[in-house]
This record gives structure tokens, C-alpha cells and sequence, in this order.
């Protein structure tokens, strides 16, 4: 069985680290002087930004969103220009990674649609009466 190797903080350490991002502490800083991970400290930073305190302290557990919201959240962010902290505050969204999968969701449906829009327009007519190939394999 894995052991789980996730570091847990506990509130007094959160505490201290909202202390220093309230005080206008970026990332790196955050970082060198809480001896923890840079990605730790970019994650608490947006959180704090979208969701405020209860989000860095942890409150809250998994949250399930409906479907409204999630694609709201993806298109503010794709379409709208809205940063995915701003998205995540807009729309009330407590986890970065959760909105990360459904803007590359929405960013490849997007892809794909446009793909086939233009290949339709390229794509030579298989109409029997323009003497097209029909892709039959019947002779």
C-alpha cells in the first residue's frame, strides 16, 4: 500500500502564513521563510485571493459544484480573459486543479469543434450525382 507523503500543516502554521500573505508576501517569499514547497505557497496565495481565510485555513472539505458553475467558471477564464483566480472567486471555486481540468476541457472541445467546422468546409462532397468516391467497398 503507498503511503501518503502529503505534509499536513497545522492551523497555527496556516495562521502564520496568512499573516504573511495578508502582508503582501509573494510566493518565493512565502516560501524561503515557511521552509515549504513554492507550489504550496502559490496554491494558499490563490486561495486566499478567491475564497479568503476559510479556504488557506482548510475549511470546507471537497465541495462538489453544479454544472452551471463549473462551465461559468471556464469560460470567464477562456473566453472572458478573467485569471483562474478571479474565476475561482467569481464563481465561489475553492480548488485551483479543479478549474485547471475544466478550462483544458472547454480549451479542447473548443479545438475539436473548430477542427471540424474547418474540415467540413475543405472536405470534398461524397455525393453520388458529383461522381465522388462513396467509400463503398462494394463493387
Amino acid at each position: 500500500m503507498r503511503e501518503d507523503r502529503r505534509r499536513r500543516y497545522d492551523d497555527g502554521f496556516r495562521r502564520e502564513a496568512l499573516e504573511l500573505i495578508k502582508s503582501g508576501a509573494g510566493k518565493d517569499t512565502l516560501a524561503r521563510r515557511l521552509a515549504i514547497p513554492v507550489y504550496t505557497a502559490r496554491n494558499w496565495i490563490r486561495l486566499y485571493r478567491s475564497n479568503g481565510e476559510e479556504a488557506v485555513m482548510g475549511g470546507g472539505g471537497s465541495r462538489r459544484y453544479d454544472w452551471e458553475t463549473k462551465v461559468a467558471a471556464a469560460r470567464d477564464h477562456v473566453e472572458n480573459g478573467l485569471t483562474k483566480t478571479e474565476a475561482m472567486a467569481r464563481h465561489g471555486i475553492a480548488s485551483i486543479a479543479y478549474l485547471k481540468a475544466k478550462v483544458a476541457y472547454l480549451e479542447k472541445l473548443r479545438a475539436l469543434r473548430a477542427s471540424k467546422s474547418r474540415g467540413a468546409s475543405e472536405a470534398p462532397s461524397s455525393d453520388c450525382s458529383q461522381g465522388g468516391d462513396t467509400g463503398s467497398t462494394t463493387s
